[in-house]
């Protein structure tokens, strides 16, 4: 065993106990100090959020697994029978394979969601400080950051929709092409609300504003994006500024009727508004829908939207997986080529000493005053025997004994032609 990867995930394990065993980020440096100090382990990377919390170790013995176990249960003040349920393994190619699932999409609770990459380029980043990083690991991790973009690039697997926030803004897209143009009115100030936030920040929409029934809640979201942050009872009033609406409130019953949309619309002098409606029950009456000038969406109509992309990216993860198993066995082709570097250049340290010797022969030769000729036929001579005594002594051995693999695989490494040929 070469490499491992090792930890629990959303699919292995509860909340609280992947809250137990998550590490905190100001902390990821010096655990990963503590890792390689305390244990014979050299190398290691920590991937921890909210889903998942994996190690990625390099140069290991077959021993060193509960070793790992150990260390990682007492960082956490756990012990090793109240985290082994939950653990799950890969070593080497498993461990690679995981990985670039991982890093592309693959593991993840939403598939191909593109922010765990973005952490795993932060778990490098925090390892090489550490300085935790040795040559397998740095050499994985930078073949998995260029295997998911090829993923990304050669595949859909992230282009469609499959959140409703996500799926919220996509919609906004394809009304307005441009949203740097246009000002987002948001509607409430829990976690979908932020999502949609952050995905309109990411779509550089030209302004949002959040209204809120709490205006702290409201003002704590809205600085994180620039936003406005207003109170609920101003929300009719400022919708004549918002030519997307995104409401997402635990209000039981609607908070945006068809009279203040009405309003506005003849203020915006019938300018289009594009309406998502996410919450349950409805936070907009179905009335609002009726205007011309309105898009109106629930959240049932982005349930289909998100079904139809789903069965894409599903389509998309299967081209992925051909890719990973390819680029798997490219990963493994070179960790094997490293176990043959040092006995090819033993190999050709040997040729060297053997070269050298009879080059200090020839030379001494020429000196005293022997033919040209001669010296150089007997330094070819001479130098050819040296460099084929050990394996045509190892050949004749292996054919007096019949093994006859051994022989074939000898003639292979020397190049050596089948008489017919």
């Amino acid at each position: 065993m070469t490499l491992l990867a090792f930890g629990i995930n959303h699919k292995t394990a509860p909340v609280d106990i992947r809250g137990k065993v998550a590490f905190v980020p100001e902390k990821l440096c010096t655990a990963l100090q503590e890792l390689t100090r305390q244990t014979p382990i050299t190398e290691a990377a920590i991937v921890s959020t909210c889903n998942r919390t994996e190690l990625y170790c390099g140069g290991l013995e077959d021993g060193d697994l509960q070793t790992l176990i150990d260390w990682f249960s007492h960082y956490h003040h756990l012990t090793a029978e109240d985290v082994k349920p939950y653990i799950y393994t890969h070593t080497d190619s498993a461990a690679v394979q995981h990985i670039l699932r991982v890093a592309s999409g693959l593991d993840s609770l939403v598939l191909g969601e593109p922010q765990i990459l973005g952490q795993i380029k932060d778990a490098y980043s925090v390892a090489n400080d550490a300085g935790t990083l040795g040559q397998q690991l740095n050499r994985l991790f930078q073949h998995t950051f260029a295997v998911a973009k090829k993923v990304r690039t050669d595949t859909a697997i992230g282009a469609s929709a499959v959140s409703v926030a996500f799926a919220a803004v996509s919609l906004s897209k394809q009304i307005f092409s441009n949203l740097s143009e246009h000002t987002a009115l948001l509607i409430g100030a829990g976690e979908t609300i932020e999502l949609v936030a952050r995905h309109l920040s990411e779509q550089k929409v030209h302004k949002m504003i959040v209204a809120n029934r709490t205006v702290e809640r409201a003002e704590i979201l809205a600085r994180q994006f620039n936003a406005e942050a207003i109170a609920l009872a101003e929300m009719p009033d400022r919708l004549v500024d918002a030519d997307i609406v995104i409401s997402s409130t635990a209000s039981q019953l609607p908070i945006l009727g068809k009279g203040a949309v009405e309003r506005a619309l003849k203020k915006r002098k019938h300018r289009p508004m594009f309406m998502v409606d996410i919450a349950v029950p409805r936070d907009i009456e179905p009335e609002v829908g009726e205007f011309n000038d309105v898009y109106l969406y629930t959240v049932d109509d982005l349930q289909n939207v998100i079904e139809e992309n789903m069965k894409s990216r599903q389509e998309a993860a299967e081209q992925a997986e051909e890719i990973i198993q390819l680029q798997t066995q490219h990963f493994m082709g070179w960790l094997r080529s490293r176990h043959v570097v040092d006995a090819i250049r033993r190999y050709r340290d040997q040729a060297e000493e053997l070269r050298d010797a009879a080059l200090t022969q020839a030379q001494r030769q020429l000196a005293s005053g022997r033919d040209v000729d001669e010296v150089m036929t007997e330094l070819a001579r001479t130098l050819t025997n040296k460099l084929i005594h050990i394996p045509t002594s190892r050949m004749k051995q292996a054919a007096h004994e019949g093994r006859d693999i051994w022989l074939r695989h000898a003639r292979e490494c020397l190049g050596i032609k089948e008489q017919d040929e």
